[in-house]
């Protein structure tokens, strides 16, 4: 097949697992001998066009429309002050890409293509106007909804962009069965909808690929030795990820577990706010906040070395963060409740337990749930075991790659028939 996959994210601009996801799905696919295009955004400085390890990269650069637009803004878009800049943005990435796809690699150039990859709201412009302009079959991959992750929020322009791509699409693609739910109660067609999880690299992601000596170095950093335990969080710091409900819980896990210390990495809007409150509960040196995006190999290091990884989510269609902390081989305590997919990842109970499942928005039952882990290191380690096994089971991108071509796949034989 020839597929044209647009993600607004992707290396080296990586974001959030939307970026990790959409290059591993592209080496799957160019592994497999398919020939894949991606359209994505250009920071200014990267290459307009470039062919790298079998996959044509393009990143139309983009120009500043922000100035001309507010006569064009809704209300909405104007309360929102810098995210209308943000979405001029990537309004212009979707016209320039999808013209270049169409009036560029189609029409000049005599390309076809099969199928068209779109991933979230931020692609669903060109998606949608590429199937309208040359009737290539449509796949759409939303990995999360506007209303989810603003929790029953956020813009209703975006609320509704999501809807009718999914209405344009041949087949849509989600991470969960708890995803798939949240579509159908929001009017996507249920028909449509494909669950297929994320995955994760367990060769990469081991620990007993890295040396020890680089785990005691980065555990001393923290100010945590080898007979103390190590907590980790890692993700964006917002409501949605419950690290404030994280921080309101520890203070019941540090009078049960002393030795125990929790490591808050990554950035967001509550960077100001989670010290103060570590400070107004008293536990600021027991907590240790790293405000930074990791690369890849320094995230692998940090999960190398903790203990135990908890991520509390609020609202979390899957949670690939879970699944690389698993893949180390280390035990997690997640959010359960409403739009899970980490509730689908974990086994909380029986002999494939590998963590446990909380209420993230009742700071005692996380707190429950860490000192169930902290309390006995044999059935930690034992969970943590149990966790890679079940990452190496279920959870790699081969499968991932595999059930998303099928797809893409039953979506081309479709179209050949309805053509027929």
């Amino acid at each position: 097949m020839n597929i044209a996959l647009f993600s607004w994210e992707y290396p080296p601009q990586i974001v959030g697992g939307l970026g990790t996801y959409t290059f591993e799905l592209s080496r799957e696919i160019v592994k497999r001998g398919h020939s894949l295009s991606v359209f994505t955004m250009n920071s200014g400085s990267l290459k307009t066009r470039e062919l790298t390890d079998g996959i044509e990269i393009h990143r139309p650069k983009l120009i500043d429309i922000a100035d001309a637009l507010p006569e064009f803004q809704t209300e909405e878009f104007r309360r929102t002050g810098t995210a209308a800049g943000f979405f001029s943005d990537i309004l212009m990435y979707n016209i320039l890409a999808s013209a270049k796809m169409v009036n560029e690699l189609i029409a000049e150039e005599g390309r076809r293509f099969d199928i068209v990859s779109v991933h979230d709201w931020l692609s669903s412009i060109a998606g949608i106007s590429i199937k309208k302009a040359t009737g290539i079959p449509m796949v759409f991959h939303i990995h999360s909804t506007e209303k989810g992750r603003s929790l029953g929020n956020g813009s209703r322009i975006i609320s509704e962009l999501e809807l009718k791509a999914s209405r344009a699409a041949d087949r849509i693609i989600t991470v969960s069965h708890a995803m798939r739910d949240e579509l159908v109660s929001y009017g996507f067609p249920r028909e449509k909808i494909e669950v297929v999880w994320n995955g994760v690299n367990p060769g990469k992601y081991s620990a007993a690929a890295l040396p020890p000596e680089g785990i005691k170095l980065l555990r001393a950093n923290y100010g945590i030795t080898d007979e103390m335990q190590m907590i980790l969080f890692i993700g964006r710091l917002t409501a949605v990820k419950g690290i404030d409900r994280l921080i309101m819980a520890m203070p019941q896990v540090f009078a049960r577990n002393p030795s125990a210390k929790l490591v808050v990495v990554g950035r967001g809007d509550l960077e100001c706010e989670l010290p103060e409150l570590a400070r107004s509960l008293g536990i600021t040196e027991k907590v240790s906040f790293n405000f930074t995006m990791l690369p890849e190999p320094d995230r692998i290091l940090h999960y190398a070395a903790a203990d135990v990884a908890t991520f509390p989510s609020l609202y979390e269609p899957f949670g690939i963060v879970a699944l690389e902390a698993m893949s180390m081989g280390k035990p997690v305590v997640v959010g359960a409740r409403g739009v899970s997919g980490m509730r689908e990842i974990v086994v909380a109970s029986g002999p494939n337990q590998c963590g446990y499942h909380i209420n993230p928005y009742d700071p005692n039952d996380i707190a429950w749930g860490l000192n169930s882990l902290l309390s006995d290191k044999a059935h930690m380690q034992l969970l943590g075991r149990n966790a890679r096994e079940r990452v190496i089971s279920e959870f790699t991108w081969d499968k991932v790659g595999e059930r998303c071509l099928s797809i893409y796949r039953e979506v081309l034989d479709s179209a050949k028939t309805a053509k027929s």
